[in-house]
């Protein structure tokens, strides 16, 4: 039997990085792994013109499709990108902003309302810190240039959301600089922060704030998933499972290399400090696939998603995802 060829569009990450080097092989499939380094890029591709046979996709883009009956794609309890979001809100210092309730009223920045990143950040602030989001003003547009994030072809909100977008001759990261908005959020860091005396995280600490809140949470926001498209699935069923497989021994490759103590494959300092915490965090693998290690995840972007319309209803965490016989705990 022939192997079948698929392209795989996703960026270069570590727990993927053994697929694209072939050191781990996907059984039954010759994998074209495309290395793209802006997720919008591959998004827009996938959504807009279903480019790829296989990529990583905005998790709140699937959702949103799926949701209202439109989705081109089924999806692998895969997930490529997670962050921890809570240091990704910046405040101008003269916005009077201090505690996570001064956003309220205020002009806040942000690349696309509609992304992961923001609907996680949110959720954060409504339920963590009670704040209003009925209340801010959004502005949306690329953080680092004029215009907008990208060409996204996500669902819009359920119901009518303040939204201007930014047709100024200055990026989002400048704005902020000049006071014009108050806040940002999103998905990436101004280049600003640093350079600038008036630009600041909410959170100066943001990293023991990340900590407590999995610690007392059990979330871990995710990003991105794996989506393949449905007509190459309805086609080949197989491939779900032979892809859910790889993709785990990729990640447990790359583990295998970061716990490696002879020599550091990354410039952390502190990197044995850092896997010690991962073992006491996260029981020793930080990024598990599969849907019940990731339920409480899963569980609060849906949340989040209904509550910020998205999406009608919540739905079951398992209509998500593709069947996968005995990988729901990898």
């Amino acid at each position: 039997m022939s192997r079948l060829a698929l392209t795989f569009a996703c960026g270069s990450y570590d727990r993927t990085e053994a697929l694209r080097t072939g050191e781990v092989a996907v059984e039954g499939i010759d994998l074209n792994y495309l290395s793209i380094e802006a997720p919008r890029e591959i998004f827009d591709r996938m959504v807009g013109g279903l480019e790829f046979d296989v990529s990583e996709l905005s998790c709140s883009e699937f959702v949103s499709m799926t949701a209202a009956g439109k989705c081109p794609f089924v999806a692998l309890p895969v997930f490529p990108s997670r962050m921890f979001r809570h240091g990704f809100i910046y405040i101008n210092k003269n916005s009077g902003i201090r505690l996570p309730k001064d956003l309220e009223g205020k002009r806040v920045g942000v690349p696309l309302y509609t992304q992961t990143a923001a609907i996680w950040i949110r959720g954060h602030l409504m339920h963590q810190y009670g704040v209003d989001l009925d209340s801010l003003r959004w502005v949306q547009g690329a953080v680092e240039k004029t215009g907008a994030h990208g060409k996204p072809h996500a669902l819009a909100p359920l119901k009518p959301v303040h939204i201007v977008q930014n047709n100024t001759s200055h990026s989002l990261g400048e704005l902020l600089v000049k006071g014009e908005i108050d806040a940002l959020i999103g998905s990436r860091q101004p280049d600003e922060l640093g350079r600038c005396a008036n630009i600041a995280r909410l959170f100066q600490d943001y990293r023991c704030v990340e900590r407590d809140f999995c610690l007392q949470t059990k979330i871990f926001p995710i990003m991105h998933l794996v989506a393949i498209r449905r007509d190459v699935y309805e086609k080949n069923r197989w491939i779900a499972n032979s892809l859910y497989k790889a993709f785990v021994d990729a990640k447990n490759h790359a583990l295998a290399r970061m716990r490696f103590s002879g020599s550091q494959c990354y410039m952390l300092p502190w990197q044995r400090a850092d896997v010690d915490e991962i073992d006491e965090v996260f029981g020793g693998d930080p990024w598990p696939y599969g849907v019940e290690p990731n339920r409480p995840t899963l569980t609060a972007l849906v949340q989040y998603m209904t509550e910020q319309n998205f999406i009608a209803q919540p739905m079951p965490i398992e209509d998500l995802f593709v069947p996968l016989p005995g990988a729901m705990g990898s």
